[in-house]
């Protein structure tokens, strides 16, 4: 088999990066099945098998670098490799997440409690914002006071292709943003922006003096790792897009819909949650405060 491969590589016509990611893949082909393996739809569904540790994308190119592989050597019957190829997706659109629940929540019960100066009343805010939004840290460091709709505990989010779409905040999350800019309400008085244009997260280290800048994802990132240890949890246990799968798997525990989590995630590639319908704003307004604002009222 190897020297099929050696001939599918040297006559592909990619680009270096997408052909070392093929390399890769036919050598995990290789491992998996053996080198006198048979090119047929038992020994393709032996890798679908072994690739189950591996991330969505990279799924889907080891998976697309075999199935041209196997074009290239006139093998296997295609229908069958495609309905093989469908059954995998499937199944690996029913995992969640995989990451170490209990030591989240550990992590945000800490930092629920958390009281004192700016960048403990900030951290606090950020954490509860993470787990009760979804949002992703890049996207919670960008967000300006103007985008919060304070009434409506919401946030307009737009892509770099211009589609809004809509972030919930729950109540806790909402009083703690609150309390944290009020502590920092001086600073941002003295700030030459306007109040709409000031971030909502801000550095408060000594560098940043009594300047009103963003933090940065790496900087926040920091911040919680240092608030990891203090709650203790071992640092490598949490990592920073946990916060977003526990947010994920938190609705879809309450709800039962993977629907449902999907758009109040905006996750788009939760596979199996395509065959259900379309939720209203107003359905995911109701589900999302039965879910997080039930124990505030």
């Amino acid at each position: 088999m190897k020297t099929e491969i050696s001939r599918f590589l040297d006559e592909l016509d990619r680009s270096p990066k997408t052909i070392f990611a093929y390399r890769n893949a036919l050598q995990q082909f290789v491992k998996a099945v053996g080198e006198d393996a048979v090119l047929n739809t038992a020994t393709y569904i032996e890798f679908l098998t072994s690739l189950q540790d591996k991330s969505p994308s990279t799924q889907r190119v080891y998976t697309t670098a075999v199935l041209k592989f196997y074009a290239f050597c006139k093998a296997g019957n295609w229908p069958e490799l495609k309905e093989a190829t469908q059954q995998h997706k499937r199944r690996s659109g029913k995992r969640i997440v995989n990451f170490n629940r209990e030591a989240v929540e550990k992590v945000v019960a800490y930092c629920g409690s958390l009281a004192g100066n700016l960048e403990t009343l900030r951290d606090r805010a950020f954490v509860l914002t993470l787990v009760d939004t979804g949002l992703r840290i890049s996207e919670a460091c960008a967000l300006k006071r103007g985008n919060i709709d304070w009434s409506q505990r919401r946030a307009i989010l737009v892509d770099k292709n211009k589609q809004r779409t809509v972030v919930r905040f729950s109540d806790r999350s909402i009083q703690a943003l609150k309390e944290y800019l009020h502590a920092r309400s001086s600073l941002d008085l003295n700030s030459r922006k306007p109040p709409e244009s000031q971030p909502l997260f801000a550095r408060h280290d000594i560098r940043a003096s009594k300047i009103l800048r963003s933090i940065t994802p790496g900087g926040m990132w920091k911040a919680i790792k240092d608030r990891i240890v203090e709650a203790g949890v071992k640092r490598s246990t949490v990592r920073i897009h946990d916060f977003r799968h526990f947010f994920v798997t938190a609705t879809y525990l309450a709800s039962q819909d993977l629907k449902l989590s999907q758009e109040l995630a905006r996750h788009k590639n939760i596979q199996v949650t395509q065959r259900y319908t379309h939720l209203a704003n107003d359905e995911l307004d109701k589900a999302y405060s039965e879910i997080f604002d039930k124990n505030s009222k």
